[in-house]
């Protein structure tokens, strides 16, 4: 509805404070006691808003929120987290500000605008007198950035009560398009055990687990398989002690990305079946998929149509796109609901030092929300 865009364009003073207010209460995944306090005042907010919210507690990460808006037979789920990648006192360093028109700061775009965009598009529709058109669940988890450990079978669980899934993630690139695909996204940790030796005076007793890493690592990037969009990256490595010993052991983290649960299947078990090259080493290999792959599928384009008709009487040009990060969105597309990503806020930047959102479309995401929440 364009007074949805109106109202929203109205108050884009108060959408950018309320988004200053989340970026500055810092939530790094780690930091427990901070990523609570940030979720206490968006479960008061939320409450404000005549939603029921309910904490999922936790020991070693933040609480996680389910908030619950409105009535009715079926189940919209919005999807956002509120930990970041960045450690407590981060804001210090880089303060939330605004410049040309960006809104810049730590965990802005990935996703704190998602959050703040939420909260508003539930007082648009207060403010126009109208409730959702379903009943809108709204889960807040606190460990996205670290794999959702404590919160996938939560997701999983909300997912398929629902109709619709609508993950807050940021849009991809700077035209915000939707996501309808992602990569799935796998973790692997390799050990090497070899046996230590003098390196000038017994070479010859020693196996070098360095040497034999070596090997390890060029098989593991041979992998790679750009044209099915597959990629195997060794992003860590260490091993050894001291220069002038032959290295007893070495360690290596490996990432993996894949585009379908077929290559998924594929490629873990390629990697899982690694073998030592050097005689008398030994490879051990833990890990796997973390987040299966969202493939674009039939209902996520059908929904992609429906949200594309708010979108136009709004002067939104929705496209679409397939990224390779991950999201919570992989786990509930997994139990086969109809999903859609990127909804949250529109800039670039996750994860980096110039993290930002483009400010004048916070209202644009607020009003297309509100729009899809009221089925109007």
């Amino acid at each position: 509805m364009k007074e949805f865009l109106e109202y929203a364009e109205s108050h884009a003073e108060d959408i950018l404070g309320t988004l200053r207010h989340i970026v500055e209460m810092e939530s790094f995944t780690a930091d427990k006691a901070s990523t609570d306090a940030l979720g206490g005042f968006i479960k008061e907010r939320f409450e404000e808003l005549g939603a029921q919210v309910r904490l999922v507690p936790q020991e070693e990460v933040g609480d996680h929120l389910v908030a619950e808006v409105g009535g009715g037979d079926q189940q919209v789920l919005l999807l956002c987290h509120m930990d970041t990648v960045w450690p407590t006192g981060t804001i210090q360093q880089r303060p939330f500000r605004v410049e040309a028109g960006l809104g810049y700061g730590p965990g802005i775009l990935d996703m704190k605008a998602g959050i703040a965009i939420a909260l508003h598009a539930l007082e648009t529709l207060r403010a126009h007198n109208l409730a959702p058109q379903q009943r809108v669940r709204i889960l807040v988890n606190s460990d996205e950035e670290v794999g959702s450990t404590t919160s996938r079978q939560l997701i999983e669980e909300e997912a398929r009560k629902s109709a619709q899934v609508y993950c807050l993630e940021p849009g991809a690139g700077k035209e915000g398009a939707l996501k309808t695909g992602r990569k799935g996204v796998g973790m692997f940790q390799v050990r090497v055990t070899g046996r230590a030796a003098h390196a000038g005076n017994e070479p010859e007793k020693g196996i070098s687990a360095v040497e034999e890493m070596a090997h390890q690592i060029l098989r593991l990037h041979s992998l790679t398989d750009l044209g099915r969009g597959t990629t195997v990256n060794v992003g860590v490595v260490q091993g050894g002690t001291v220069r002038n010993q032959v290295a007893a052991f070495a360690e290596a983290m490996v990432d993996f990305r894949v585009t379908t649960m077929q290559e998924a299947e594929r490629v873990e078990n390629e990697i899982l079946s690694s073998t030592p090259v050097l005689a008398g080493a030994s490879v051990e290999i833990r890990g796997g998929l973390n987040r299966p792959p969202m493939e674009r599928t039939e209902t996520t384009a059908l929904l992609l149509d429906s949200v594309r008709r708010f979108a136009d009487p709004l002067g939104i040009n929705l496209s679409e796109a397939q990224v390779g990060g991950g999201s919570d969105a992989q786990f509930a597309a997994a139990v086969g609901v109809p999903v859609l990503d990127g909804l949250g806020g529109v800039g670039e930047g996750p994860h980096a030092d110039h993290e930002y959102v483009v400010v004048a479309e916070l209202p644009r995401r607020v009003a297309l929300l509100a729009s899809i929440l009221a089925g109007k």
